[in-house]
């Protein structure tokens, strides 16, 4: 029996993710109490992404590449790298990903494991998102804003962190800062696809739904 929480370290069509729609998604309990005030609490503590890529697809070239990678997966068996056409950078969309973007912490002479992150918002009410799946070659890395060798860390899959090599481990309060590109993990969220070549040059989208996942 295969391990339904398997990943294949492949990237979805990125033509098609591009004119995906989707986005995140919060559970949140509100209750409304008798003085007319809510009471509000997280379910969940972290959000989760959910897209529909059937939005992208524009030829029945984009359709078979999207079936045969469904075929591939064996539908929703097997997570995947999405590229999210809306924020795939640890800086805004419209600029090239620096050292400094993200902090990840402060070093204490002895830690070397930092991991990854996305800070949205600023100060103590940010929510600091996990980022495990960085886009290979991008990732750059600082401390105490002074960029790192590629040769003095490493990422951890596994961790989902950056890892300092012994002799580059970070000194007491200096701040760990990094820069990359990321695909966020994902899984079909549907066991069948489903379209007919008439519907299709007519115009009629197949959805094909997409869902984050937690490694």
């Amino acid at each position: 029996m295969s391990d339904t929480t398997s990943f294949h370290d492949v990237l979805f069509p990125l033509a098609v993710s591009f004119g995906a729609t989707g986005g995140p998604e919060r559970k949140n309990e509100i209750v409304q109490l008798a003085s007319g005030r809510e009471k509000r609490n997280a379910r969940v503590a972290l959000s989760r992404r959910s897209y529909d890529a059937g939005t992208g697809v524009r030829s029945l070239d984009d359709l078979y590449d999207v079936l045969a990678f469904f075929e591939a997966r064996r539908g929703s068996l097997y997570a995947f790298r999405f590229r999210d056409p809306f924020d795939m950078k640890s800086c805004r969309p419209d600029v090239a990903p620096g050292a400094l973007d993200q902090t990840l912490g402060a070093g204490d002479g002895t830690r070397a494991s930092f991991p990854l992150v996305k800070n949205y918002g600023e100060g103590a009410l940010a929510y600091a998102r996990p980022v495990v799946k960085p886009v290979s070659g991008t990732l750059r890395v600082a401390v105490a804003g002074d960029e790192a060798s590629p040769a003095d860390f490493s990422f951890d899959d596994a961790a989902g962190a950056v890892v300092f090599a012994t002799s580059a481990v970070p000194a007491a309060g200096q701040a760990v800062t990094a820069g990359y590109e990321f695909d966020v993990p994902v899984r079909f969220d549907t066991e069948r696809i489903e379209i007919g070549l008439h519907s299709f040059k007519a115009g009629q989208i197949p959805s094909i739904p997409l869902m984050e996942v937690i490694l």
